[in-house]
């Protein structure tokens, strides 16, 4: 895979259903270790709640997936939990939902949209960002080239990490590995092969809150 999705930063939603409280807790996770640890830090948090449900997906391929009703009936919290995460498309991430019962009965149809909603309510309040395979690239180039460098990079989806001005004018980007060399390309016949270009190695990054995050 060359993009995928991932919580960047963890986050909380909470819904009411007929005076129940729905609780959940985003939180990303590297491995099932992770998870589970952080699953039962959730519960000892919320101790006295009815349910503590979970569920998780860990591997850029979905490779571990688990999930939980915690008491609740089978199908109705764990599964429709994951679901949402799966659907969202979201990576190495693990979120709990705590209930906290009000006394009135949801039925099976009430508790899978309970859940599912909930889930997405944390998922909206954490930072999610796609994580992209990307080339690095430097470009050093003299007062003449650098605005149609600019221009190149400005229409293309390539992330400027940082640009220098000395006797001459340095800029690194980042750009998603599959469109390195058609940028390169472009820049070349743009300057008449005058810019230098270093293709450095390959990594994967990402934006979030307007900074540059590499991984």
């Amino acid at each position: 895979m060359e993009n995928y999705k991932i919580v960047h930063r963890g986050g909380q939603g909470e819904i009411v259903e007929k005076k129940s409280r729905f609780i959940a807790t985003v939180c990303p996770v590297m491995s099932e270790e992770e998870a589970i640890s952080f699953i039962e830090k959730t519960k000892k948090k919320y101790w006295d709640a009815r349910h503590n449900c979970h569920a998780f997906v860990i591997g850029e391929r979905n490779e571990i997936s688990r999930c939980s009703d915690d008491g609740e009936p089978s199908g109705t919290a764990g599964k429709p939990m994951l679901d949402v995460l799966l659907g969202a498309g979201v990576h190495n991430v693990c979120v709990v939902v705590t209930r906290y019962f009000g006394g009135t009965l949801l039925g099976t149809g009430g508790l899978v949209r309970a859940y599912s909603k909930a889930v997405q309510e944390g998922l909206a309040n954490s930072v999610v960002i796609e994580k992209i395979l990307s080339s690095r690239m430097e470009i050093y180039t003299d007062y003449n080239g650098i605005g149609k460098i600019q221009y190149i990079i400005g229409k293309s989806p390539a992330i400027t990490v940082k640009t220098e001005y000395t006797d001459k004018v340095s800029v690194e980007i980042l750009i998603k590995k599959e469109l390195s060399e058609s940028i390169y390309k472009e820049i070349v016949e743009a300057t008449n092969g005058k810019a230098e270009i270093v293709r450095g190695d390959d990594c994967w990054c990402g934006e979030a809150d307007g900074e540059v995050i590499i991984f």
